[in-house]
């Protein structure tokens, strides 16, 4: 026996390495000064200089990295089946080939705990500004829903069209643009100030429609990730929202909030009204669920190309409603609930306390 843990002695100790350093994180998070502090000196830098390194290439290296991982562990797994039908010793071998794949598991969990997982217990976007979210009352969500209505009519006009009436603004210059939108709002709270760099598209865009996902930042390479094939009405908001990430905000309502208050304050056309859009669907669809009657009332106010938007991004995603997509949904709000967020993915719909907050009557 001692033989044989000498023989992986390596393995052992690499094992023993990610475990403690999973088992620190796990131990330590509920520390918010040295989560603040680890957030601020060690993973916000680590993941800028990622990202400024991957600006430098025009495709996802997030995507390259996800599929290239996919790959390894199949040839991997293929690799160990055709040596365990050749091999006599099929347990030793067995026993290391495994253990090399749970070792490597190890590791990057605990890696995307150091990226990523150390921000979900840090001072979020909420303790930072001051602003709170609120119980809202059916008139105050009435009226800012009204608002947001009032204001996609009026800057509907602004944006590029095409012969439906359908929003049709160039995705490349949204890419471009990206850059600069955070200013605004970054000198109302600078705390959020960073070097932002182009969003990347997703070459396999449609697979991430397939099970509900619009964007995503990867911490690894500290890029924003976004679904390409999605309707172009909400792409510079979702930008926003995932912008919102690479500054250390994890809450998903805070990013979801952000993005709209973003997208308002950018001074770019096609920006603002994607924004108000996003804003505009969380509170109605808040308002449907309290009082019908009162949707509708609001509703009917909005101009034909609103219409026209709205029914274009529902026509889209009903395509893919699928058993695939709640189930991607369904890990997802997991993975969410397993670093703090209580309410899962239901969390998008906590947006609303913030843009009433911000924007209601009471504001």
């Amino acid at each position: 026996m001692r033989v044989f843990f000498r023989r992986h002695a390596v393995l052992h100790i690499w094992l023993l390495c990610a475990l403690l350093a999973a088992a620190a994180f796990h131990l330590s998070k509920e520390n918010r000064a040295l989560m603040n502090a680890l957030a601020e000196h060690v993973t916000g830098p680590v993941k800028e200089t990622l990202g400024a390194l991957c600006a430098e290439v025009p495709f996802s290296v997030a995507e390259v990295a996800l599929f290239t991982a996919a790959g390894i562990v199949l040839l991997y797994l293929g690799a160990l089946v055709g040596d365990l039908i050749r091999c006599r010793r099929r347990g030793n071998l067995l026993y290391t080939r495994l253990l090399g794949l749970v070792c490597a598991g190890v590791t990057v969990y605990s890696l995307f705990c150091l990226l990523w997982g150390v921000n979900y217990y840090t001072d979020g976007f909420q303790e930072r500004s001051g602003l709170r979210a609120k119980e809202v009352s059916i008139e105050e969500l009435q009226a800012t829903t009204t608002y947001f209505a009032q204001k996609l009519n009026e800057t509907s006009a602004s944006v590029k069209r095409d012969e439906a009436g359908v929003f049709d603004a160039d995705r490349s210059a949204i890419y471009d643009d990206a850059v600069q939108v955070y200013r605004g709002v970054e000198q109302k709270y600078p705390f959020l100030a960073l070097r932002d760099h182009r969003p990347k598209r997703v070459s396999f865009s449609k697979l991430m429609s397939r099970t509900n996902f619009t964007g995503f930042f990867f911490p690894f390479t500290g890029e924003a990730n976004l679904n390409d094939n999605s309707p172009a009405c909400l792409l510079p908001a979702t930008i926003a929202h995932e912008m919102a990430h690479q500054r250390g905000i994890a809450s998903e309502d805070e990013c979801n909030f952000l993005a709209v208050l973003t997208c308002a304050m950018s001074g770019n056309a096609v920006y603002e009204y994607s924004g108000y859009l996003m804003g505009f669907i969380h509170l109605s669809n808040a308002l449907y669920q309290a009082d019908p009657a009162r949707w509708e009332a609001v509703h009917a106010g909005l101009n034909a190309q609103v219409r026209a938007d709205l029914a274009d991004n529902n026509a889209y995603w009903a395509r893919f409603e699928s058993e695939t997509a709640e189930l991607s949904q369904s890990v997802y709000d997991g993975f969410l609930k397993s670093y703090g967020e209580e309410s899962g993915i239901q969390s998008y719909g906590e947006v609303v306390d913030l843009v009433v907050a911000y924007y209601g009557p009471q504001a």
